[in-house]
């Protein structure tokens, strides 16, 4: 019998969690989480993946696989990025795309030419690099969104080989779209069960699966039909574009008669394990469905910019409850670089440079924390004992009193614009004085990247 591409693709690998024990000594720990503690004079105990014990150094007297010293270094819980597209690095400098007026034809002439002319080793290559990136950024859980239409079956697996080599969690899904025909649209389906339940399987707690779907208004109400069943016989979340322009909800209430957050209810794709990405257009009415259905909203404030669609009301969501996180859309993987442009992007939508700091604040240094734990069975974004080991050590000598009621402005006025200098994940270190760890060769891997470019580049 003729193997398919899938059953040639590398399957994932089992946990890549160290099994040692590590010490991570002195420093100022950050803990986040609910306790939201400040600490000095403490160090951390890993073991097994997990952190074993948080204790004042002096209780730390036995003799450990590794010690990583902290001095100098703020200690904090690795980042957490809930929307992303690998994909996208390879459009890095790319100036062939016509110029657009409108989100559309941003779509049109730039996303919709690239994404039809990848191959799997384009996939690959181009997860690999932003991987390898977000070790340096100090960005160890990432919520991908992948698109590939004439590569689609495989790809999802390819990605998640770059996943389990750099050693950072990922959740992978494929953009289902009726764009590219009733095939392409057939293989995004059988690509997502396909990578569902084969993380369900052998992912362990690195690899997870939602399962993608592009945006209401490319998606039939047959698709979305076949979708939602295949979706909920698997008991999976979704992972969705939901109004990032203003053209997603024209071309729904044209079509459809509802809204885009109306008609993804109508369809079953709203959830506690589904996630909305952008939300930049929704109505009261729309908000509150997404608060009914406990759906977590990513937040996207440097895409929203860049493509000049507006800037989504978190202010507001949140005062109605709605979990909202933080994502890049591939813009950056540096969550922190993220973070300060949401702040200053919500002072800039309500003409006051006084609101949402907490808003902002709390969609990555809480709330991502909240989604990822929707999606992993060990607790990510908070350092506590149980939770992952995943720890970032960060350059850092606080110029003014830094404690729990300080601890947010220093995250996005200091710690913002300072060097990562040890990533860590399940115990594993990825990267120990600013010195990747990982047994890749970065220089070879964009070396590749730039000859796959050129011929993408070629056929864009």
């Amino acid at each position: 019998m003729k193997k398919t591409q899938t059953d040639v693709m590398p399957r994932p690998k089992p946990s890549t969690a160290s099994t040692g024990s590590l010490l991570v000594k002195d420093g100022i720990i950050v803990t986040l989480g609910e306790k939201g503690r400040v600490l000095t004079g403490h160090s951390i105990l890993c073991e097994g993946g997990k952190i074993a014990k948080i204790a004042k150094t002096s209780e730390f007297t036995g003799k450990y696989d590794k010690t990583v010293s902290a001095s100098g270094k703020a200690v904090l819980p690795g980042f957490i990025n809930s929307h992303m597209h690998f994909y996208s690095t390879m459009v890095r400098g790319l100036g062939k795309a016509k110029p657009s007026k409108d989100f559309q034809e941003v779509l049109e002439n730039l996303w919709w030419r690239l994404d039809k002319k990848l191959t799997l080793d384009d996939c690959y290559y181009s997860a690999l690099l932003p991987l390898i990136d977000a070790v340096k950024r100090g960005t160890t859980t990432l919520i991908d969104h992948h698109a590939s239409p004439l590569a689609a079956r495989g790809s999802l697996d390819v990605i998640a080989k770059a996943v389990q080599e750099t050693g950072l969690r990922a959740s992978l899904c494929y953009e289902l779209s009726d764009r590219d025909g009733e095939k392409v649209a057939a293989d995004g389906i059988e690509e997502n069960v396909a990578f569902i339940k084969r993380c369900r399987k052998e992912g362990g707690e690195q690899l997870k699966a939602l399962f993608g779907l592009h945006a209401s208004f490319t998606i039939s109400d047959k698709t979305m039909e076949k979708a939602a069943r295949a979706g909920h016989d698997l008991g999976a979340g979704f992972h969705v574009h939901t109004a990032e322009a203003k053209s997603d909800q024209d071309y729904n209430v044209k079509n459809f008669g509802m809204r885009v957050v109306e008609r993804l209810h109508k369809h079953g794709i709203l959830g506690p394990k589904s996630i909305a990405a952008h939300c930049v257009h929704v109505t009261d009415r729309e908000m509150d469905l997404l608060k009914s259905t406990d759906t977590a909203v990513a937040h996207n404030p440097q895409s929203n910019m860049n493509n000049a669609v507006g800037v989504a009301d978190i202010i507001k969501m949140q005062s109605k409850g709605i979990l909202v996180g933080l994502g890049t859309d591939a813009m950056t993987v540096n969550m922190l670089e993220e973070l300060r442009c949401c702040l200053w992007a919500q002072h800039l939508s309500h003409d006051n440079p006084s609101c949402g700091f907490m808003e902002a604040a709390s969609t990555l240094l809480f709330n991502n924390a909240k989604i990822a734990d929707r999606h992993w069975g060990v607790k990510l974004g908070v350092l506590e004992e149980g939770a992952a080991a995943d720890i970032v050590l960060m350059d850092y000598h606080p110029p003014t009193q830094f404690d729990e009621n300080t601890v947010l402005g220093h995250m996005i006025f200091g710690l913002s614009q300072s060097f990562v200098d040890t990533t860590i994940a399940s115990g594993r270190v990825l990267m120990e004085g600013k010195k990747l760890a990982l047994e890749l060769d970065e220089a070879g891997i964009a070396a590749k990247s730039l000859e796959l470019a050129k011929k993408l580049w070629q056929r864009f």
